[in-house]
Formats: structure tokens, sequence, C-alpha cells
């Protein structure tokens, strides 16, 4: 069996932009899983997400300031997806480092899928951690164009991953 996985953070609706592009909602209606890794800063969007998706898996972030995103979102999310112990948090501190920190954060993981910076990473630490922050497909800051993230969760890994470009 596998899971079709959308993994999302940083939308900043309405604050970066009024919606989510349109791909990006095709990409909800494809996907057995979306992720989102916080900074909603919409409680609105939240509930579009949630109604729209066919399972929401999803954390709150640093912008997630109403309180209603604490009472509603964890700081942390952690399940297993087809054999894949997956964690899902917002922030995980400077590049630098990073592998290290969320391998000692993190043993029992994965795939942790984060977010915060809006720039796409995909790297794996000495432990086999695959960290996976999708960047943001409303506010690309310094990279050429906004992104999310599509994988196939099958037989206990990761496949197809891939990062799709949002035109501006």
């Amino acid at each position: 069996m596998s899971t079709r996985l959308l993994l999302i953070s940083d939308t900043h609706v309405p604050a970066r932009a009024r919606e989510l592009p349109r791909q990006l909602w095709d990409a909800v209606d494809a996907a057995d899983v979306v992720i989102h890794a916080g900074d909603w800063t919409s409680i609105q969007l939240l509930d579009e997400l949630g109604q729209r998706a066919a399972r929401l898996v999803a954390v709150r972030g640093n912008n997630d300031t109403d309180p209603e995103f604490a009472q509603r979102l964890p700081e942390l999310a952690e399940l297993e997806i087809e054999g894949i112990r997956v964690a899902v948090v917002h922030e995980t501190g400077a590049a630098t480092g990073r592998e290290l920190r969320c391998a000692a954060r993190f043993p029992d993981t994965d795939v942790l899928v984060f977010g915060h910076s809006h720039i796409p990473w995909d790297s794996t630490a000495g432990s086999g951690l695959r960290l996976l922050n999708p960047g943001s497909p409303t506010d690309r800051r310094r990279q050429p164009h906004g992104t999310f993230v599509t994988a196939l969760a099958q037989d206990g890994q990761l496949r197809e991953v891939t990062f799709v470009a949002v035109p501006r």
C-alpha cells in the first residue's frame, strides 16, 4: 500500500498572501495526508484546510499567535505512515549543525518535517534521519519561487520526493 503526502509550511495567509495558490489546493485534493509545519497566521485557513484535506497533520508556528492555535495545534506532532516514523515541528534552529541537533532530539524518527525559514531543505543526518522543509508556497523570501513538497510513503520508505515550484 502507498500513501500520497503533501508537505507545506509557512503559508502566512492572509499576511503574505490572500489565499493559497490553486496549484496547492489541487495538491491538497490529491493527497491522502497533508502535513503543515506551522505559520498559518489564520484560523480560517486551518479550518479550510482541515475540511478539504483527507487527513491533516499540523503544528503551530511562531507567527500563530491567536490563542486558538495553542488550543487546537501542538508544537510537535508525531505519527507513523506506511511504516515511516514522522515528526513535524516548526523550528529547528540555525542551519549550521541542524542534522546533529535534530538527530539527537528525534532519535526514533525517520523523517522530520519542519518550516520557519521558508527555504526548501532536504538532507539526511548520519543517523539516517531525513530532514525536509517544504519552503513556503506564498512567501518565497530569497528563493526564485515558492515551493511545497509531494511524496509517496510506501513500504517503510519515502519515495518520489518532489519540490514543486509555485510561480509568482
